[in-house]
């Protein structure tokens, strides 16, 4: 699902800077919404939206929030792509290292059910598939996504890669972020001052592998992602966030409105 699976990993040593990040940026019960816009002929169309939704919840005791993102096609473009996503992660609050990891996904007819746990203390992830050994401080593809948000972009210069590691389909995958520097960005919603980044991208049945996305996320304590772009199989998508609730603090990176 487009913002669900755009962020990667290289293997971190345990005392890796990013090993047991903080969490400044969001707060239980923060939601946002993105539509999903396909370009056709030049043309861009709305075809789907993403939501995002952070809870507090306890897992085996443990305080861990619990983020589920869902992506939908609009109906009327199910004929085209039909997409039900469904992705959860249990992130422990502790470290913003991900205990659980569900993925329940119907892209165009792909339909994939996955279901992860985490073991920190033995550094393995269980799956239906076995035990697998991982890296410390590895993440899911959701958590990756509220790690990343936690990420102090002004500590980087432009062209800096920024690692961290991901588990997914029974592997361990070695990506990173490429940081752009600083941007204004008009959306949708407004127009706002961001952090500008491309992520390395794992190739799936919708995007392409390598640099080919865009990330802009707010230049505020936030690090909301405003806008995505990038190629897929056929032809490109925009995703803008158009919705938002209970964010942590305030959205003063946005300059004005639409």
């Amino acid at each position: 699902m487009l913002c669900l699976g755009i962020l990667c990993c290289v293997r971190l040593s345990a005392d890796d800077e990013f090993c047991g990040i903080r969490n400044y940026s969001f707060q239980p019960g923060e939601s946002i919404t993105y539509n999903v816009f396909y370009n056709v002929a030049g043309i861009y169309v709305n075809a789907g939206t993403a939501t995002f939704v952070t809870a507090l919840e306890q897992l085996n005791n443990r305080p861990v929030y619990h983020v589920t993102g869902t992506g939908t096609s609009n109906s009327s473009y199910d004929w085209i792509f039909k997409v039900r996503d469904k992705y959860e992660s249990f992130i422990d609050t502790a470290n913003m290292q991900p205990l659980k990891f569900i993925r329940n996904v119907n892209e165009g007819g792909y339909k994939k059910y996955e279901n992860i746990s985490f073991n920190q203390q033995a550094n393995t992830a269980i799956t239906s598939g076995g035990v697998f050994k991982v890296p410390q401080c590895v993440q899911d593809v959701l958590s990756s996504l509220y790690y990343a948000r936690n990420i102090d972009f002004n500590k980087y210069k432009v062209d800096d890669k920024i690692p961290f590691s991901m588990f997914l389909d029974n592997e361990v995958y070695s990506l990173y972020i490429r940081y752009l520097g600083k941007d204004v960005v008009k959306t949708k919603y407004g127009k706002f001052n961001t952090f500008k980044f491309k992520p390395l991208l794992l190739k799936g049945t919708i995007f392409q592998g390598g640099e080919k996305m865009t990330v802009w996320v707010t230049d505020d304590a936030n690090h909301i992602p405003v806008r995505v772009e990038s190629p897929i199989v056929v032809g490109s998508v925009k995703v803008d966030m158009m919705q938002y609730r209970n964010l942590r603090h305030p959205l003063s990176s946005m300059i004005s409105w639409k």
